[in-house]
């Protein structure tokens, strides 16, 4: 049965969200990338030289050049090949940096997730046809 809101336009009643929780099964290259393979900052070193350029004020510039780092793009598969063929020390710091996460009770020791008991069973609690 087709449903309509306050004015006539068709609902979309069609269920896009679902509590089906699928872990993805990552299986290592046999070959290792190169560091420079593992990100694209081409955008952030092109806002740098334009901060560094500009007549802001030091603290300024300091402030926008951190802030620029966020448009680093990672290449997170190369990423997962490169941990799986780095030394422990380098994956541990890698683990520490979220740049991979091999189980979850790393994640929340490190501070990258916080597990709520209660919400948790609230949801995996709640009908489905509520949502």
């Amino acid at each position: 049965m087709k449903q309509f809101d306050l004015f006539g336009i068709e609902k979309d009643t069609e269920k896009k969200y679902t509590k089906k929780i699928e872990v993805p099964i990552y299986e290592p290259k046999n070959k290792k990338p190169f560091t420079l393979e593992l990100y694209d900052n081409t955008k952030t070193k092109r806002l740098i030289n334009e901060i560094q350029i500009s007549n802001v004020s030091e603290s300024e510039k300091d402030f926008l050049i951190e802030a620029a780092k966020r448009h680093i793009v990672f290449n997170y598969s190369k990423i997962a090949d490169y941990y799986s063929h780095s030394s422990k020390e380098m994956q541990v710091l890698m683990e520490k940096s979220a740049l991979v996460i091999i189980d979850f009770e790393d994640a929340i020791q490190y501070g990258y997730a916080k597990l709520n008991d209660k919400l948790t069973q609230t949801y995996l609690n709640e009908p489905e046809n509520e949502k």
